[in-house]
């Protein structure tokens, strides 16, 4: 909900997401698809639109399709239609686009978010088709003239159509951060929106509670969540002003100017009339056998709301570290390699705190830890077995993010393992004591704040490295059992 001048104002927010899918070759030809190559050496005679050459489905694009319709819990279409989308533009060789429109391979789903105050939302999938995409428009090539690069043209794109479910940019947020979530466990698509593996049209709209649908704007091509969440901001406030100063919204297509934080008009909004959809002569019906979708709904792997409620019942986690811990696949087997064996309420406080706050540090994901799960492992067993306690673990744990190392050469290379001699650490309590007698007598006398004064004075004399626990227990012991009380 949003505040206006005359009251409240509900935003609702349609989202479509243009999900590259995974595949060495592109939907309709066999070029390569791999990002970074250079311009126009990816481009087979189809994705030219050279005359006379004919579309061939790529049955692998089709499979990741399913098995993402699978995951999201949708209706699989056994019988879907290829169409044209006819439209011009420079990077679109042929003048039309081949996608899906009033039969599409996916139809209704749904995506279950999990909302800050615990609750669940569930947000609907209108479908889900498959489509090829455009090429790409340089304009910053030559003073005068605009390039094309085709290398894109013809890659796969799962186009996935969310109802209009969602109230606000942050609901949008944890959308995308749950579907792109769910498309990496899957391996349909790698997420990545810096690369444009991952896009996202906004269609956006305002209305009083519990009143009719108002005019929506569609915000396209946007390329990271920050991105949406800011143009769902700014354009759900710039349709309020307009209605409250006695205007009306017009149906537009817009662009989010990341500069300046705005939207700005593109066009205005087609309709679907306006491509004059029909199916593709080129390409037959798409026929799926019911027991292949059968076999791929069974080989699903385990998604990331079965994994977090493993993680709660298995490893006794909490929901919140539970939801973190599988929201990226990687992050959900690295922990369960640190956790094999050993505690794992500790492990995912390493992982979520120490580990976490490392790869931040260093802006890399957890597949570039300089950590691995092993030695995060064994760094653990060494508290353990009490060779290091919790403040050295932590001097050995950075060690380990600088040098790649493991913990137990480093705690040899650099003398840390804890005193465990209970004979050793009564001769520094001793020392501390006789060197602190006043303090000694204040504590007797009722000053009990200044136990934690002698507690820091014996790790200091020790360098950190005395069992914190015998020290506590001889400590007590000297201070009471030398005051005459019973011990």
């Amino acid at each position: 909900m949003m505040e206006g001048r005359t009251g409240w104002w509900e935003t609702v927010i349609g989202l479509e997401v243009h999900a590259q899918v995974v595949s060495k070759a592109k939907l309709f030809s066999g070029a390569a698809t791999q990002f970074g190559a250079e311009p126009n050496t990816q481009v087979s005679p189809v994705d030219a639109a050279f005359p006379g050459m004919l579309p061939v489905i790529n049955r692998f694009c089709v499979e990741q399709a399913v098995k993402t319709g699978l995951a999201l819990d949708a209706e699989i279409r056994l019988e879907s239609v290829f169409d044209r989308k006819n439209y011009f533009y420079p990077d679109l060789p042929p003048g039309y686009q081949i996608s899906q429109y009033q039969q599409p391979v996916v139809g209704r789903g749904k995506v279950a978010l999990d909302m800050p105050d615990g609750t669940t939302r569930e947000i609907g999938i209108t479908r889900l088709h498959l489509e090829q995409d455009a090429g790409k428009s340089l304009h910053d090539q030559h003073p005068i003239l605009s390039y094309v690069d085709l290398n894109r043209a013809g890659i796969a794109l799962m186009e996935i159509v969310s109802e209009p479910d969602l109230r606000s940019a942050e609901e949008a947020g944890i959308y995308l951060r749950k579907l792109r979530s769910i498309l990496r466990y899957l391996g349909t698509c790698d997420g990545n929106m810096e690369e444009g593996s991952l896009r996202c049209d906004c269609n956006v709209s305002v209305r009083r509670p519990g009143e009719p649908y108002g005019t929506r704007c569609e915000i396209k091509n946007l390329n990271s969540i920050r991105h949406v969440m800011q143009a769902i901001e700014y354009e759900a406030r710039r349709q309020i002003d307009i209605i409250e100063e006695g205007g009306t919204i017009a149906q537009q297509t817009r662009l989010f100017d990341a500069g300046r934080n705005i939207t700005r008009p593109m066009r205005s909004k087609e309709e679907a009339h306006d491509y004059r959809y029909f199916p593709d002569p080129d390409l037959s019906p798409l026929v799926l056998d019911p027991e292949w979708v059968t076999r791929m709904r069974v080989q699903l792997p385990e998604l990331p709301d079965t994994k977090k409620a493993r993680f709660v019942s298995a490893y006794g986690l909490s929901p919140d570290d539970a939801a973190v811990l599988v929201a990226e696949k990687e992050t959900a087997l690295y922990f369960e390699r640190v956790a094999a064996g050993r505690d794992p309420k500790a492990a995912a406080n390493w992982v979520m705190g120490d580990l976490f706050g490392a790869l931040n540090r260093l802006g890399v994901g957890i597949e570039q830890s300089p950590v691995s799960a092993e030695q995060l492992g064994s760094l653990m067993d060494l508290i353990a077995n009490g060779t290091l306690s919790g403040r050295l673990a932590k001097e050995v744990f950075a060690e380990m993010v600088a040098t790649g190392a493991d913990p137990g050469s480093i705690v040899e290379a650099k003398g840390l393992r804890q005193v465990t001699d209970s004979g050793a650490i009564e001769a520094a309590i001793d020392t501390v004591l006789a060197a602190h007698a006043d303090k000694v007598a204040e504590y007797r006398a009722g000053r009990d704040k200044l136990y934690g004064f002698f507690v820091g004075q014996i790790m200091r004399a020790t360098q950190g490295k005395a069992n914190p626990a015998l020290v506590n227990e001889l400590l007590r012991e000297k201070l009471t059992g030398e005051s005459g009380g019973a011990r």
